[in-house]
């Protein structure tokens, strides 16, 4: 099969099947700094782009092959939302997906036209990738083609969040010294407190980069987080703490009410006795238990983390 690869078992989404809209070159309109693939003038659009049947073949015969696939996954060499036929190819796939869930990894670069905005709205899961929201330090990070502003793809994704009805989640990518700041963070927070989506992946490099940058810790992910206030965080973390804490049961929730828990912010950080009490304290119906994209969150009682 040409245009699908995996499954993959995804630790935020399950058991994943791929499709690259660019499986011959790397077509993206950006070259971030992180980027896995080797580096490249970026591009408005994808280059020897599959016919949509071909691609639909492939999937169709994935799905035989593999029937417990959870979740369809566009991406790409690049930015799938390049792909000309994109619109097709997302009806074409709804056709044949049955229970499976159809996800999009894009950069958001395309997030302001009003044909890509309506074609994801078709879409269960909409991953966007927002690592800055001032442009010198997009322009630094994401390196992207002459004429996009990332004012434009802010309120982009603004209009588009206003009636989204399904998954929306942010993608933030942190690289030693380029947006690690504090003020970056805190211009992000504004943003994301208007966009309000249903989970943010705050994450770093965990594969060799395109350029020389360096990923950071998960302890300064952990306080990166507390700049988005409120907002449910998944830290993608990548290292073992030093220790893990003993919290009582009111410090659990004082800690919850101020950000949503993941589980994985649990397990980095949460001594048996914190996992003891704060069993009790889902027990008492004081925090929730949700499972928001394929990943469970713990919040108080007062909040509904989607939308």
């Amino acid at each position: 099969m040409n245009y699908t690869f995996g499954p993959i078992n995804s630790r935020r989404f399950g058991l994943s099947l791929g499709i690259d809209l660019s499986p011959d070159a790397k077509s993206c309109n950006f070259d971030c700094l992180y980027c896995e693939l080797e580096a490249a003038k970026p591009i408005d659009k994808i280059t020897n782009p599959p016919k949509v049947e071909d691609i639909i073949k492939d999937v169709k015969a994935a799905l035989l092959k593999e029937p417990n696939i959870e979740v369809i996954t566009i991406t790409s060499n690049g930015e799938p939302t390049l792909y000309e036929d994109i619109d097709a190819l997302v009806d074409a796939l709804n056709l044949i997906k049955g229970d499976k869930k159809l996800l999009i990894l894009s950069n958001a670069s395309m997030i302001s036209d009003e044909n890509i905005q309506a074609t994801l709205k078709k879409i269960d899961i909409v991953k966007l990738s927002l690592d800055c929201a001032t442009q010198k330090c997009f322009q630094k990070i994401d390196r992207p083609i002459k004429g996009i502003l990332v004012s434009d793809i802010i309120e982009g994704i603004k209009t588009f969040s206003q009636d989204f009805r399904h998954d929306l989640i942010i993608e933030i990518l942190v690289v030693k010294g380029v947006n690690d700041k504090d003020e970056e963070m805190d211009v992000l927070n504004l943003v994301l407190q208007d966009i309000n989506p249903c989970r943010i992946d705050l994450g770093t490099i965990d594969r060799p980069p395109a350029f020389d940058v360096q990923p950071v810790s998960s302890e300064t992910l952990k306080n990166l987080s507390s700049h988005f206030h409120g907002l449910p965080i998944s830290i993608i973390h990548k290292d073992q703490p030093k220790t893990r804490i003993d919290l009582s049961e009111d410090e659990i929730l004082h800690t919850i009410k101020r950000r949503p828990q993941s589980q994985s912010d649990i397990d980095y950080l949460f001594s048996e006795i914190s996992k003891q009490n704060l069993e009790k304290l889902l027990d008492q119906k004081k925090v929730v238990k949700q499972k928001i994209a394929g990943v469970v969150f713990y919040s108080d009682t007062s909040r509904i983390l989607s939308k």
